[in-house]
């Protein structure tokens, strides 16, 4: 959500600005802008509603000269999506120009302030509040532009990234940090600063993440440095950035999704590599065999996520509860964080985000490490912020996932969940020998069961083709698959806009099952395991209302396979890691119908793939 580059050096700025902005495209925004400073050291700020392509088209025939400049995708909070309220945002004697990602929550008292002072203001947003303060406490403390910044910060309560240009300075970006992330890439001569790497992959390979509270000073001539609001200078870490440019561009699919549903095979493998030997009989964790006896004597543990990653959670209760008999509870970090939960040394709380930036989960992780709880990680993203918040942790290693509808995240997360159970069942003794081994040789084998899935797109295409029409869903799933059954009908509502709802088979019966007609279709997860006969009651009910039934059952199924309409297939696995084949097609299915409607498959209305504010 919101897209922040910067660059300065000795390259034209624009082209580089415009190919980052793109590159943020899946982050989710409304509008568009940059601010740069030209070769006769004018700052030139244009900036439009709308997507990056009209943006460019605004800037045409307009003087895009200069070597420094700083640019943003916007997603609308303080003020409608509009021209006006697009950043950057400039001071009134048209000096600083200041993009930023967050939320300034006492914008008002300041707005109110800077009023009485004769200031006069363009937008709605916060953000031009805190550009004409910076300037206004330049202004009274005959300040550098640095200070400036530094007593702004100070003084403001919320959420920022934020970037700043002096247009009396042509070689300085000044940025800065608190609870929305931000990457400052260092080249020859020359900076890249960006909300995430994927702008700045394919120039730079020495990256610096800022901290929470640090400001940098980017200056083409001089080496970093970064002070926190205190003044006192931070140490520079530079980190490799591990991503490849192909990573980010299609690949000849229509769609970002498609392409990162179709990777799967290759994330799962990715996923596991190193960590499962080829026999399939050992897998090792380092994060959970560093902190053996955190997990061993865990009280209880707590997962906190969001969204699809909450979804993941629920998957992660059943194997934590099943396989290592350790109570579980699965937590939405936005309610987690504004209760007072019950948390105790002993606890292992555990987040999970694609990201890293999720900022809910950022503060629950915040309030488990104040009560005392012992603090896991699962992310996505290297030197994001969860990974550098937790005690410690574990990378999907799936590689960028750019559609916002999260596919390989998720399954890279499931994947993680059952090694991480694995690990914990085998420690404490749980589990098998031959259970043991038997998961993992079936974790082994995933890629190529997931290709088998895949095979079937044609098929999945048609069905999906049938189904189109319909303006409401209903996913049923029991035990593992539960869980999976939602995070079907999610993805069907990110991409299509079409109305679907998960629940548990046996629970339907009290209450959703007055919404069965011939107009309300249902997915039925009716693989092999400890529920297959109870799933197939749940079927026969729905059928005996006059609904259409689309399985997903095992290959080779005689029972539901005659009862159902329609049947999808997918290989027979233990039953803990149904959910890594059950959710492929499904992920299909709803890709397909959004394609049939005409939808923004990979930047579907009001969504952000990043959520980086409350």
């Amino acid at each position: 959500m919101c897209g922040i580059v910067g660059y300065v050096g000795d390259k034209n700025a624009y082209p580089i600005l415009i190919k980052g902005l793109h590159r943020l495209e899946y982050r989710g925004y409304d509008s568009a802008g940059v601010a740069m400073i030209s070769d006769e050291g004018r700052l030139n700020v244009y900036k439009t509603k709308g997507k990056v392509s009209a943006l460019e088209h605004y800037a045409e025939n307009k003087d895009i000269s200069g070597t420094i400049g700083i640019a943003h995708t916007r997603w609308a909070t303080h003020g409608e999506p509009n021209d006006l309220n697009a950043h950057p945002h400039y001071s009134e004697n048209g000096s600083i120009a200041l993009i930023h990602n967050g939320i300034i929550e006492n914008y008002g008292v300041i707005k109110t302030m800077l009023s009485e002072k004769g200031y006069t203001f363009r937008s709605d947003t916060d953000t031009e509040v805190l550009v004409q303060f910076i300037a206004y406490l330049r202004a009274e403390n005959h300040c550098t532009l640095f200070e400036a910044v530094q007593a702004a910060l100070n003084q403001v309560i919320g959420a920022y990234a934020i970037a700043v240009l002096d247009k009396d300075n042509r070689d300085e970006i000044i940025a800065a940090r608190k609870s929305s992330p931000l990457v400052v890439g260092i080249g020859e001569g020359e900076y890249f600063l960006a909300s995430d790497a994927t702008p700045i992959c394919e120039y730079v390979k020495d990256v610096v993440y800022l901290n929470d509270g640090e400001i940098a000073i980017i200056n083409r001539h001089k080496p970093l440095k970064v002070y926190n609001l205190n003044n006192i200078e931070s140490k520079i870490d530079i980190r490799k950035i591990e991503m490849n440019i192909s990573e980010l561009e299609k690949g000849g699919y229509p769609h970002f999704m498609l392409k990162e549903i179709f990777e799967q095979p290759r994330t799962i493998t990715d996923c596991i590599r190193g960590r499962i030997n080829l026999e399939g009989t050992n897998v090792i964790l380092s994060g959970i065999l560093d902190n053996k006896d955190k997990f061993l004597n865990a009280r209880r543990i707590i997962f906190v996520a969001c969204g699809t990653s909450w979804h993941a959670g629920l998957i992660g209760e059943y194997l934590f509860e099943d396989l290592c008999g350790i109570e579980v509870k699965v937590e939405y970090a936005s309610e987690f964080r504004y209760r007072n939960p019950v948390i105790q040394p002993g606890d292992v709380v555990i987040a999970i985000s694609q990201s890293g930036e999720t900022a809910d989960t950022l503060a629950a992780i915040e309030l488990a490490k104040s009560k005392g709880a012992f603090v896991y990680g699962i992310c996505n993203v290297v030197g994001s912020s969860i990974a550098r918040a937790t005690h410690s942790g574990t990378y999907i290693h799936v590689g960028p996932e750019i559609g916002v509808a999260s596919t390989k995240a998720f399954t890279g997360q499931v994947t993680v969940l059952v090694m991480m159970a694995m690990v914990i069942a085998e420690m404490k003794g749980r589990i098998s020998k031959d259970k043991y081994e038997a998961v993992l040789r079936e974790l082994l084998a995933m890629p190529e069961s997931i290709k088998h899935i895949l095979a079937q797109h044609e098929h999945i295409k048609d069905i999906a083709a049938i189904f189109t029409y319909a303006r409401n869903f209903l996913y049923l799933g029991r035990g593992y698959n539960y869980p999976t059954a939602m995070e079907g009908a999610l993805k069907l509502k990110e991409i299509s806009y079409i109305h679907a709802e998960g629940c548990p088979a046996a629970e339907m019966k009290h209450g959703t099952i007055a919404l069965i007609d011939n107009e309300m279709p249902t997915i039925v997860i009716a693989t092999n395991g400890s529920v297959y006969e109870k799933t197939i009651s749940n079927i026969q009910e729905i059928k005996a209302r006059g609904g259409k039934v689309i399985a997903v059952v095992n290959e080779g199924d005689e029972i539901v396979s005659k009862m159902a309409d329609y049947c999808i297939c997918v290989p027979s696995v233990e039953e803990c890691l149904t959910p890594l084949l059950s959710s492929i097609p499904l992920q299909l299915f709803a890709y397909y119908i959004a394609v049939n409607k005409g939808r923004n498959v990979d930047q579907p209305r009001n969504l952000a793939k990043s959520v980086t504010v409350e």
